[in-house]
């Protein structure tokens, strides 16, 4: 049998689509699971981490047909987005022929890498009938109170001339292309996502064991939840005349009440409405101005690195001692936080200390530890001084007492502050799901009529990279009102791609009798949600997989489903490296899976994928594994010509094998084993395939046909979700397909005839005995005599030391 991968992977992956393989049944008594990839940007090509992930995820899915599971594993394409309108820009193509023919092209090497993906519930966002059931969401979400429209301070990319969300600034840059973001005073639409902030935050424990703690604890950190001490600061009566009795007061939030008598200055955000004031009324220098404007212009990062400030020339009352408090403008002080307002405590907080430091302000100490030095800034809790009332008391009891002292007068209130800001989803580019809103001056802001969606994208488009084309268009935006019927504005702007990403996978629960009709199907999320395995990159842990909990949730309160988590497990894999850095083509150091499968094949590339690495970890690219795996499938394939065809597992007696036999036996059911124990536990790959190659050489010397037969019905099918055509191909030679399902163990191969030990004399290793497995603690005793009778001989034994199944010793004298 000479292996040729070409022939048998295309005969392999011609059945499976003529056959229809992999489509789930409508069988809903069946027990079920949903595994599911993150879904490709079709942006042309599969990279090496596309790869591993499908490979990943397509081995789970074949593993579970096999338990006998009813599987639904789908594939989708997260077509919106400005990679695509970006290419137009460059290459002067059209968004849409260019999305769809790459989608195209990744569809056939999803075919030629063997994935089982359903074909029947294949979509891609940029599909106008999922911008519809999109569209309608909107309008539900808004109708509900949990999307607004509302004018502020946005994350503006000059590069990519749109708005960005606040989880799509990484270090102060745009997400995608690394330009360095400003603010820029735009409307913007708002998702509530902080109406859910304590469930997302409350329902992480749910997804305890079924996610990676550190996926857990970066949703934590980015919900940031804190409880504290909520006030208003008043400015005195100077500040208030040079105010013009605008403005009384702004309000602060702290966690550490405690440090209260240490406040030593106030400081206000560059944006904030009172510098905004100053600044529009020239109340302020031209150098301060200046300077305040400098900090609005830079990027967030920037403004934590290097702290700078300006006095304004006014005081606020400290509201416990009535010393009068400088404020000042911080350009550390972010709107995106709190209320754009914080109290400085130099002597308790090192960012306060070092801007205080800088400045000549005070510093005022009103915490020492328990013990030892008082050394500034001094930020644990501690025992309170210099504090009034509150003197001598611990820094936990103390801030319990002020609160309740602040409630109290009236002054203030606990409350509990949220790092999560809500959700801003307008973007100011062309290829993305429009906003179904329109402007009427008579009627204000009114909802596309549900019967007129999709608002679809107009077709005759052009784009020049110059501001929204949708503005330009010279008809699109010109309509009706729905209310009033007069002359009226469509929303030119288009949703943040990552809304598409935020319910795909509810979309796959839908099938042909209903996906026309409807986003989903209440029968099939019942029985399919939610995501048995959801495998994909760490770099989703905030921005994707907060928002689809937070989509998920919302639709669940407008009556669209009854799930509360839409993913049970999440996997995520590591990167694919390349001479120790990240595959990119910057780098030059990328691998194109179609070369490696012209050369290899499929299943050499699956093999490598699995085998090289456990799929949390980072995976090394190395050309010499690859040649591996390939040799390996190579022998796999060949020596199964050793075997006999048979309709069942041949039935052997094991009592009659010889020793290596039983060894062999044993090997081929340890596989089977720690194959069960990878699906279910581990998903370690890489122990399953070397428990398969170790069985593989104690059967190099066997001769016993049956046991070569029973070694490949076995092979065959724990090996088949990780090389599916090659095993397709033995196991039908010789077995009629009929092997690949779920395998027994069999418990009879791990009972040992005999039992090895190693023989030691005063602690030192002299020999090694074999004896019966029921062989008598004596029987073993006078055996290992036997064996070290030249270093007992003459000498005293006074100890006989024996460790079950794995060594006696002796201790001898004289």
């Amino acid at each position: 049998m000479e292996y040729n991968a070409k022939d048998i992977e295309s005969k392999w992956q011609k059945f499976w689509a003529e056959n229809e393989s992999f489509e789930p049944e409508n069988d809903f008594s069946k027990e079920k699971k949903y595994v599911l990839s993150m879904f490709p940007f079709p942006s042309g090509r599969l990279h090496m981490g596309h790869v591993r992930n499908y490979t990943i995820s397509d081995a789970f899915a074949r593993y579970y047909r096999q338990q006998g599971f009813n599987v639904l594993h789908p594939i989708g394409f997260d077509s919106f987005g400005l990679p695509a309108e970006n290419a137009a820009i460059k290459n002067g193509a059209d968004p849409r022929e260019w999305t769809y023919s790459n989608i195209d092209y990744m569809k056939g090497e999803f075919k030629t890498l063997g994935f089982s993906f359903s074909k029947k519930r294949e979509f891609a966002t940029s599909d106008e009938l999922y911008t519809k059931f999109e569209q309608g969401f909107i309008i539900d979400m808004y109708e509900k109170g949990l999307l607004y429209r509302k004018k502020g301070l946005l994350n503006w990319c000059p590069n990519d001339q749109t708005v960005l969300a606040n989880e799509q600034v990484v270090d102060g840059c745009c997400w995608r292309c690394d330009t360095p973001i400003v603010k820029k005073e735009m409307n913007q639409y708002y998702f509530k996502i902080t109406k859910y902030a304590d469930e997302l935050l409350e329902d992480l424990k749910k997804l305890e064991g079924g996610w990676p703690k550190q996926v857990l604890t970066m949703q934590e950190n980015w919900i940031g939840k804190s409880d504290g001490l909520a006030f208003d600061l008043h400015f005195d009566d100077a500040s208030k005349e040079k105010l013009g009795g605008n403005f009384e007061s702004f309000d602060v939030f702290t966690t550490r009440p405690d440090t209260i008598y240490g406040v030593s200055y106030t400081a206000l955000a560059p944006e904030h409405d009172i510098v905004t004031y100053m600044l529009e009324h020239d109340l302020v220098d031209a150098a301060t101005k200046e300077k305040i404007e400098a900090m609005k212009n830079a990027s967030n990062i920037d403004r934590q690195k290097t702290k700078e400030g300006v006095p304004l020339g006014l005081n606020v009352v400290h509201p416990l001692t009535k010393e009068a408090i400088p404020v000042w403008v911080a350009n550390f002080v972010l709107m995106d936080y709190g209320s754009g307002a914080v109290m400085a405590v130099p002597a308790h907080d090192e960012r306060d200390y070092e801007f205080a430091t800088k400045y000549g302000l005070p510093v005022k100490p009103v915490i020492k530890p328990k013990e030892g030095e008082l050394k500034l800034p001094y930020t644990e809790a501690g025992i309170l001084f210099d504090s009034g009332e509150f003197s001598g008391l611990p820094s936990k009891e103390a801030k319990a007492k002020i609160i309740e002292y602040f409630e109290k007068e009236g002054i203030g209130k606990k409350t509990t502050n949220y790092k999560l800001k809500d959700w801003g989803i307008s973007r100011q580019r062309y290829w993305g799901a429009p906003i179904p809103f329109i402007h009427c001056d008579k009627c204000g802001l009114v909802m596309e009529k549900k019967e007129n969606l999709p608002v679809a994208l107009p077709r005759d488009i052009e784009i020049t990279g110059e501001g929204n084309p949708l503005d330009h268009h010279p008809t699109w935006k010109y309509t009706k009102c729905p209310k009033c019927g007069g002359d009226a504005l469509r929303e030119t702007d288009t949703m943040d791609t990552f809304v598409e990403s935020s319910w795909y996978f509810l979309r796959y629960c839908a099938d042909e009798s209903n996906w026309e009709e409807e986003p989903f199907s209440k029968e099939q999320i019942d029985y399919w949600m939610s995501v048995d395995h959801y495998i994909g990159g760490i770099e989703h842990a905030v921005l994707h997989l907060l928002y689809a909990r937070f989509f998920t949730k919302a639709l669940r309160d407008l009556g669209y489903i009854d799930v509360d988590e839409p993913f049970s497990r999440l996997l995520t894999q590591g990167m694919v490296l390349k001479d120790g850095a990240k595959m990119s083509k910057s780098k030059g150091n990328t691998v194109d899976p179609d070369e490696l499968i012209q050369k290899y094949g499929a299943d050499t590339a699956r093999l490598f994928i699995l085998f090289a690495a456990p799929p949390t970890q980072e995976l090394e690219w190395n050309d010499s594994a690859v040649d591996g795996a390939y040799r390996f499938i190579k022998r796999f394939y060949e020596r199964s010509a050793n075997a006999k065809a048979c309709d069942t597992k041949p039935t052997i007696d094991h009592s009659k094998l010889s020793k290596e036999e039983k060894q062999a036996r044993k090997k081929v059911y340890e596989a089977l084993k720690r194959a069960t124990e990878v699906y279910e536990e581990r998903y370690t790959f890489n122990t399953m395939i070397a428990g398969v190659m170790e069985a593989m050489n104690a059967l190099a010397n066997i001769e016993n046909e049956d046991i070569w037969s029973e070694a490949y019905w076995i092979f065959t099918s724990i090996m088949e979700p990780v090389i599916p055509h090659t095993c397709w191909e033995i196991s039908e030679k010789l077995f009629g397909r009929k092997n690949l399902g779920k395998q027994e163990l069999l418990e009879e191969v791990f009972v040992e005839d005999s039992v090895a030990y190693g023989v030691g004399v005063n602690g030192k290793n002299r020999a090694s005995i074999e004896v019966p497995a029921n062989a008598s603690k004596e029987e073993i005793i006078a055996a290992a005599k036997e064996a070290v009778s030249k270093w007992i001989e003459g000498k005293e034994i006074v100890k006989e030391i024996v460790v079950p199944k794995k060594l006696v010793n002796l201790v001898v004298k004289g």
